[in-house]
This record gives structure tokens, C-alpha cells and sequence, in this order.
């Protein structure tokens, strides 16, 4: 489980010393932008009513707020800007984030911006007729199974936020890396198995927006890189996790 906690500040500031609050922040937040111990941060005001803000800061864990962040060399500026308002605070506490977790439909997952499964179907049909009529790779998947390229699509099904299917069926991610221990991928295979995904991507239609592409190759070059690691000679099989579930990232969708 994340040792990260959650750290709100309620703030009472009347309006009349909102400006000079928000800036005071901005000129502390430099301090928590700073700090190795510092995940994130975010200062929201009330809608409702425009004196109550909530400051919401991410820690990597709440020793490393107390003993680290607040024992540091940043602190005391961080104190010095925020000093004047203390007496505004109205709650300061620590929150370790539970199991009751989601995304809404706001933004749509990765699965259902490419097409949904049928979209991976094609896609692993086009990519495995590529692969084993490739010199390079042919190699690498001598024997492949009928149900191979099945089995990937609902793998990146599941990877890319659709139906847990691979879970269901096949098993988690040590299930996935079990399948390349002892391969001996090389650097050029995994190379050339980035660009053929990337080739059977256009023929069978996934989005071309750098949004969606850029999220793709991302995690194309993570599992291709772990997949190099586990082939290896000295590699020793993870301990059992879930499929990891990609998003965005960086750049949500774009919507004009």
C-alpha cells in the first residue's frame, strides 16, 4: 500500500485579504515545488462562499512532511510567506487516501477513445501478421500459439482501462512476464517490435491524435523495456500484481 498521505489545510480568509493570501502562497509554493518530499499541491477556494479555501498537499509520507519537509532548509520561507495567516487555519490534518477510488466518465479511458476491443483485435491481427513475417522477430515467436494475438488484445484491453478479461482468463502481470523469461529479447528485436506496433496501429485504424499516440507509445516503450529486463539471463520473476492500468498522462484528450 502507498505510504503517501494527504494533507488538507483549511483556511477562513476575509475577503479583503484574499489578494494578498493568494499571493503569499504563490510565492510558497516555489518552497513546495522544491521539496523531494512534495508529490503535489493545490489551493482551491469556495465557490459558495469566496472566504474558505482548501490547501491540499501530497506527501510522500507524513514522517517525511514532519520530520523531513519541515526540518528542512525550504521551511522557514515556506513559514516566513504563509506566517500572517496561521491564525486563519480552521483545520490541518493528515488523510491516507482508502480503496474507494474511481474516474468518472469525464474523461473516457484510453480503451474507449481507441475503439473498444474490437479496435485491439485488429490490431493484434495486423501486428502478428507483421511480426512473423519479419526477419528479425520470426524468430522470437516460432510456435506462436492460435491464440496469441487473443490474448494480447484482451491484455492491452485491460491495459488501457477496458474489461479485466486477461485477469479473468490468463492471470495478472507475472502471468504476462512469465511468458518472457529466458528469451533473450535483444535491444534491435525490441526496437523493431516498437515500430511494427506503431506500423499495425495505422493499418488498423487506432486514433492518429498525438494525445492518444503519444499515451500508446508510452506504454509500448515501458513494457517493451520490462519485457527486455525479464528475457534476460539474471532475471527474476516479480512478485504478483494486477495488470497496470495506463492513462493519459501528460496530455488528456484533446477536445477543440
Amino acid at each position: 500500500m502507498t505510504t503517501e498521505t494527504v494533507e488538507y489545510i483549511r483556511y477562513r480568509i476575509p475577503e479583503d485579504r484574499s489578494a494578498e493570501f493568494l499571493s503569499a502562497y504563490t510565492h510558497a509554493s516555489a518552497k513546495l515545488a522544491a521539496a523531494p518530499q512534495c508529490v503535489d499541491y493545490e489551493l482551491a477556494r469556495c465557490e459558495e462562499d469566496f472566504e474558505h479555501y482548501v490547501l491540499r498537499i501530497t506527501w510522500t509520507s507524513t514522517e517525511d512532511h514532519l520530520e523531513g519537509f519541515r526540518k528542512s532548509e525550504l521551511f522557514p520561507d515556506f513559514l516566513a510567506d504563509i506566517q500572517p495567516y496561521v491564525e486563519n487555519i480552521e483545520e490541518m490534518r493528515h488523510y491516507k487516501p482508502t480503496a474507494v477510488r474511481g474516474r468518472g466518465a469525464a474523461v473516457p479511458t484510453l480503451f474507449a477513445w481507441a475503439g473498444g476491443a474490437e479496435a485491439f483485435s485488429r490490431l493484434t491481427t495486423v501486428f502478428y501478421e507483421k511480426v512473423l513475417a519479419d526477419d528479425l522477430l520470426a524468430p522470437v515467436f516460432e510456435g506462436l500459439a492460435p491464440e496469441h494475438a487473443e490474448h494480447v488484445a484482451l491484455w492491452l484491453t485491460e491495459v488501457f482501462g477496458g474489461p479485466p478479461a486477461y485477469s479473468e482468463t490468463q492471470g495478472g502481470h507475472g502471468h504476462m512476464v512469465a511468458k518472457h523469461m529466458g528469451r533473450g529479447i535483444t535491444e534491435p528485436q525490441r526496437r523493431r517490435w516498437v515500430n511494427l506496433i506503431q506500423d499495425a496501429a495505422d493499418e488498423a485504424g487506432l486514433p492518429t491524435d498525438p494525445e492518444f499516440r503519444s499515451a500508446f507509445l508510452a506504454y509500448v516503450e515501458w513494457g517493451t523495456r520490462l519485457a527486455v529486463h525479464f528475457s534476460g539471463p539474471d532475471a527474476k520473476p516479480p512478485a504478483e500484481q494486477p495488470v497496470p492500468v495506463w492513462t493519459w498522462g501528460a496530455a488528456p484528450p484533446y477536445r477543440g
